[in-house]
C-alpha cells in the first residue's frame, strides 16, 4: 500500500542532495520498478504540475524551501496515490511559500485527491474540511469547516 496507495509529503523534504529535481521525483519509480523512459517522462509531468518545469536539473542546494518542498509533493504523487499524508508541509516555510504550497495542495484536493494534513498552524487548518485536534495522542475533539476544504 505504501508507495502505490498512499504519497508521503513531509516536512523537511528528505531530498536526495546528490540528485536533481527529476531524479528525485523518479525516486518512488525506481523502487516501483516503473521504466526509466516512463518515469523521466511522468517526473518532467509532475514538475509541471508543482510550477518546476523550469528547474528540472537543479540539485536541492540550488532550490529554495519552497521549490524542495513542491519536489517532494511531485514525489509524493508520483505512483498516483489515492492518499496524500502531509506532515506539516508548510512548517519550514515563510508565509509567501508555505501559501504557494498550500494552493498546490488545494488544487490536488479539487481534482479528487485524498488529503491528510498534519499541523501545528491555525492558517493551515482552516483551510481544510474537517480538522481533528488530538492532545497527548487522544483525539480532543473534531471541527467540521467549508465544503471543499482540504481534509
Amino acid at each position: 500500500i505504501r508507495g502505490h496507495r498512499i504519497g508521503f509529503v513531509f516536512q523537511a523534504y528528505n531530498l536526495i542532495a546528490q540528485l536533481n529535481v527529476i531524479e528525485n521525483i523518479e525516486v518512488p519509480m525506481y523502487y516501483g520498478r516503473v521504466p526509466a523512459g516512463k518515469s523521466a517522462a511522468r517526473a518532467r509531468e509532475l514538475a509541471q504540475v508543482v510550477g518546476l518545469g523550469d528547474r528540472l536539473t537543479h540539485r536541492p542546494f540550488e532550490l529554495s524551501g519552497g521549490e524542495q518542498q513542491r519536489v517532494a509533493i511531485a514525489r509524493a504523487l508520483t505512483n498516483d496515490p489515492v492518499i496524500l499524508l502531509a506532515d506539516e508541509p508548510t512548517g519550514n516555510l515563510d508565509s509567501e511559500s508555505g501559501g504557494e504550497i498550500m494552493r498546490i495542495l488545494d488544487q490536488l484536493h479539487q481534482r479528487g485527491r485524498t488529503l491528510i494534513i498534519v499541523t501545528h498552524d491555525p492558517k493551515v487548518a482552516a483551510r481544510t474540511q474537517r480538522t481533528i485536534h488530538l492532545l497527548d495522542g487522544r483525539i480532543e475533539r473534531e471541527e467540521n469547516h467549508r465544503p471543499g476544504g482540504l481534509s
